[in-house]
């Protein structure tokens, strides 16, 4: 299922990362690509052992630890550290498929990756191109979101950035491991929370149905969940 999170960052805040961004030491993509993405990968990146990259990223991991839908849909277990790119001048990122095992650089942490973000900081005005292209069971979904929203989707989905002809692109990529391993159960349980949800403004958190629907919904977590 692929998901669109919206308002991970506000206009300022994404205007505040992007001046960082904007002074940052940025080398070739192709440095942190598999053999395999390594010929379809060409990109920026931000070096992630810079302290200006541990640092924002760590602001896009407080972020998303705040925002109640992705918590929902992820059920994060794992997050590998957050990685930023940029394209420019016709760069491109061809069709491929994320790696299923992820290290983090310099420890012994690996990181099943279950579901890929993209978090985007630049407007889609600000750039020509540069669509995400995710194949999907039914069709291939074609994205360029405002800057601060984030669209999560399955891992193992083939998909690309298609070449920027002109402007600059800038996101944030994330890879993490869920608490639910199965597709299936993790968005049973994101509808299941969503109607919660629902109910709740409805009629309170004391209601008999939404406290036997919450009830049901824990004791599913703590069924189908690794910890």
């Amino acid at each position: 299922m692929l998901i669109t999170i919206p308002s991970v960052f506000s206009k300022t805040e994404v205007s505040k990362i992007n001046q960082h961004l904007a002074k940052g030491e940025w080398i070739d993509g192709q440095q942190t690509a598999g053999e395999q993405a390594r010929s379809v990968k060409q990109n920026q990146q931000l070096a992630d052992d810079s302290q200006l990259a541990q640092q924002l990223g760590d602001i896009v991991l407080d972020a998303l630890a705040r925002h109640p839908l992705f918590i929902s849909a992820a059920l994060p277990l794992k997050i590998f550290p957050p990685m930023f790119n940029r394209y420019q001048g016709g760069e491109t990122y061809g069709k491929h498929v994320d790696n299923a095992v992820r290290f983090v650089p310099g420890t012994t942490t690996r990181i099943r990756s279950d579901l890929s973000a993209t978090l985007f900081l630049s407007e889609p005005e600000e750039y020509e191109g540069g669509e995400l292209h995710i194949q999907d069971q039914f069709a291939t979904q074609k994205l360029r979101l405002s800057a601060g929203d984030m669209v999560l989707y399955p891992s193992g989905s083939l998909h690309e950035v298609t070449p920027v002809a002109s402007g600059s692109r800038v996101s944030v990529v994330l890879w993490m491991q869920s608490m639910v391993r199965d597709p299936q159960q993790r968005n049973m349980l994101l509808d299941l929370d969503q109607s919660i949800q629902s109910l709740t403004r409805q009629h309170g958190n004391t209601d008999d149905n939404v406290m036997k629907l919450t009830a049901l919904y824990q004791n599913l977590i703590r069924q189908w969940a690794d910890t």
